[in-house]
């Protein structure tokens, strides 16, 4: 690392007797070894200056620091490391000042927590995020900001891995003051000069004990916060880390408890789910880089439809209007049109009712909220988006009317889960105008949003559907035409394996239990029972047609779930299903009638049931998830492996830190999985058929990994 580099990235400046400190790394003033080193060269110079008395460090452009460069991840440590950095700041003979305006997220806020004095501008935004990522703050993060906010405070920024905003900050106790204004170098010199003429002493933060005194209640904060985190974090490796360390604030001197804050630190960067953590992250960044944005910019789009103003309608008018759109909302009567402008004010009411939107707020959102029962009222929108019955026919006629009133050039898209987009473009004049957006529902919350991409569409418009979801703070997943396109489809066929494994001897509520075991929120059979089983009983039947129609080889068949349908036990919505709900209740119970028909099924088939443990319910119920997404991959219905990771993480409810399913069979070794597939493959060769692409890659020695570059 040579000092000419150091110093572009943190530049010196001496005005009278302070030392401004400035750190210009575009575009976020990331901590790479340049900056670390520039940082301990301006403490140096700090030091050797007789006239220098305090030294102020800002940030360039928009932020102060906004944490490691990602640039060096993965890649051999260079020294300064950062942890030598903060305490170099820290150790200063000086009086420091860091003066935060923009982000100062993970290690940007440990150097500004190793500085003296904080200042923060109005813009400040202030956290610790690396839990996000499986880490925890690693230059005496954990040690620092329990003294200066307190032990529970401390511990929930960081296990939250939220930032804060400026008057948060300042109330928490992470800064000393705030000032109004945009330019941080005035406010800092300023500051520095007011602390310099009031005689300010070096206030280090590892010798402030005042928020550490009352060991016995951190210590009992702990104890809550570690046995609420056990609940909520379901197999995560840092976050308990973190309490670990803030323990060890609490308990040893800074210095024994850097040491500890080290070791933990580094046993998080030899965890896998570090690696799948990040994985996740880099994933999420490539997911947008498709080759239509080279080939086309974007159509302009202010005023959209929404067709349908049901659950799915409703929640894509609110994600339409949050993100500052004006919407059209069309049901086919006034009845209907009412109960669908009471489902997107529901959820604003609902905000409301929490204290997060104030009446004024709403009434501002709704004001570009038009609701009709008119497709004329539509002629002049720049975007459709057709949310009605998940039944071809039905949307084809919505599309017909479409075609009819839109003006040239709109976009036209339907959210639907698994239908032929193709042949839904066909009746139209304007195919390469029609693409499809698979929501999830709730479509406000859930992030995922399928961009499924039609043989005739125009690459404008799939830039247009990539600029909808930036516009909407979705995660934007690009795929193609196929029966259930990339979710649903490998969904349908890991479903299939959960089917078998209960038709073979697993119970559904021990597959359920293996599956939330692995780091799933939820089992197939809680998810059938919350989507309404009557939606997948609908897809089955249509499916089986399909299939008949097509000569295709007759596939095995488990019939448990048509006679739980039969019995009208569609899941929460009706009170039972594979769970019993009891007066409403979220959780279901297990149900011995269900196990009666499972027993019935089993008999009916002549199946001799046997025991499978967690281990092999779970080896086969992946194996299913990874030989589908390779065959996704494969067809070209997804870009790459890292797009069904995407899809799975967002919309599936995938464990973040395990990668995506693609990530996890190249961290269990590619070989290994294929074996699992041969094996199961000799009890029924049609089901367990492996990808081509998933031989190839074990026949060259290569990973899904590869594929992804």
């Amino acid at each position: 690392m040579t000092s000419e580099l150091a110093a572009s990235v943190v530049e010196l400046t001496q005005d009278a007797d302070v030392l401004l400190v400035t750190v210009n790394n575009p575009p976020v003033n990331a901590l790479g070894a340049a900056v670390r080193q520039g940082l301990v060269a301006a403490m140096e110079q700090a030091d050797a200056t007789a006239s220098v008395k305090a030294v102020v460090i800002v940030g360039a452009g928009k932020a102060f620091i906004a944490g490691a460069d990602i640039r060096e991840f993965g890649k051999p440590p260079v020294e300064p490391f950062l942890p030598d950095v903060c305490n170099r700041i820290e150790a200063c003979s000086k009086l420091v000042v860091a003066v935060v305006h923009g982000p100062a997220l993970g290690g940007g806020l440990e150097i500004a927590m190793s500085a003296h004095y904080r200042l923060a501008l109005p813009g400040a935004k202030v956290g610790l995020p690396e839990v996000s990522l499986g880490l925890i703050p690693g230059a005496g993060g954990t040690q620092r900001a329990p003294r200066l906010m307190g032990v529970k405070a401390a511990t929930e920024l960081m296990l939250s891995g939220q930032p804060m905003n400026a008057k948060a900050a300042q109330a928490a106790g992470l800064v000393d003051k705030l000032e109004e204004g945009s330019d941080p170098v005035t406010a800092g010199l300023a500051y520095a000069r007011e602390l310099l003429a009031q005689g300010g002493p070096l206030r280090r933060t590892s010798a402030d004990q005042n928020r550490l005194l009352d060991k016995t209640a951190a210590l009992a904060d702990l104890d809550a916060l570690r046995a609420d985190t056990a609940k909520k974090s379901r197999g995560l490796f840092s976050p308990m880390k973190i309490i670990d360390c803030v323990q060890a604030a609490v308990e040893l001197p800074f210095a024994e408890g850097l040491k500890f804050e080290r070791t933990q630190f580094l046993a998080c960067i030899d965890s896998p789910q570090r690696q799948g953590l990040i994985h996740a992250f880099f994933a999420e960044k490539e997911t947008a880089k498709i080759p239509e944005a080279k080939a086309a910019a974007p159509r302009h789009f202010a005023k959209i439809a929404v067709i349908g103003g049901g659950t799915m309608g409703a929640g894509i008018t609110v994600s339409a209007l949050d993100a500052g759109l004006a919407v059209t909302m069309v049901e086919r009567d006034a009845e209907s049109i009412a109960r669908g402008q009471a489902n997107v004010e529901k959820v604003y009411n609902g905000l409301i009712a929490k204290g997060r939107m104030s009446e004024e707020a709403k009434a501002a959102i709704m004001a570009r909220y038009t609701p009709s029962t008119r497709y004329d009222d539509i002629a002049d929108v720049d975007l459709v988006i057709e949310a009605v019955f998940e039944e071809l026919e039905v949307k084809k006629a919505v599309f017909k009317e479409l075609d009819r009133v839109c003006k040239p050039g709109a976009v036209l898209a339907t959210n639907t889960s698994y239908l032929d987009i193709d042949a839904i473009a066909a009746v139209t004049s304007r195919p390469q105008d029609v693409i499809g957006l698979h929501f999830f529902s709730p479509a406000n919350i859930m992030k995922l949003l399928e961009i499924v991409v039609p043989a005739k569409v125009a690459p404008d418009v799939v830039t247009t559907a990539f600029e909808l979801a930036k516009k909407m703070k979705k995660v934007p997943v690009r795929a193609g035409v196929c029966d259930g396109f990339i979710g649903n489809r490998i969904l349908a066929t890991y479903k299939q394996a959960a089917d078998y494994l209960m038709e073979d001897g697993a119970s559904p509520y021990e597959i359920d239990e293996a599956v939330r075991g692995f780091g799933f929120a939820m089992g197939p059979f809680q998810v059938t029972d919350l989507a309404g089983g009557d939606i997948g009983w609908a897809t089955r039947k249509r499916r089986a047609a399909k299939a008949l129609e097509s000569g295709a080889p007759k596939a095995r068949y488990v019939e448990i779930a048509d006679r739980i349908c039969e019995n009208g036990w569609f899941g929460q919505k009706t009170g039972r299903g594979f769970y019993l709900y009891p007066q409403g209740a979220r959780i279901g119970q297990p149900d011995p009638e269900v196990l009666a028909i499972v027993d019935a099924e089993r008999a009916k088939k002549g199946v001799m049931p046997r025991k499978f443990t967690a281990e092999e319910i779970m080896r086969r119920y992946m194996a299913a998830m990874v030989n589908e997404g390779a065959k996704v991959v494969g067809e070209g219905i997804a870009l790459r492996p890292l797009d069904v990771d995407v899809t799975f993480i967002s919309g599936y409810g995938f464990p973040r830190y395990r990668g995506g399913p693609m990530k996890w069979a190249d961290m269990q070794g590619l070989d290994k999985v294929l074996a699992d597939i041969e094996a199961f493959a000799k009890e029924d060769a049609l089901f367990w058929k492996p990808a081509p692409l998933l031989q190839k890659l074990v026949a060259e020695g290569k990973n899904f990994e590869s594929l992804n570059k």
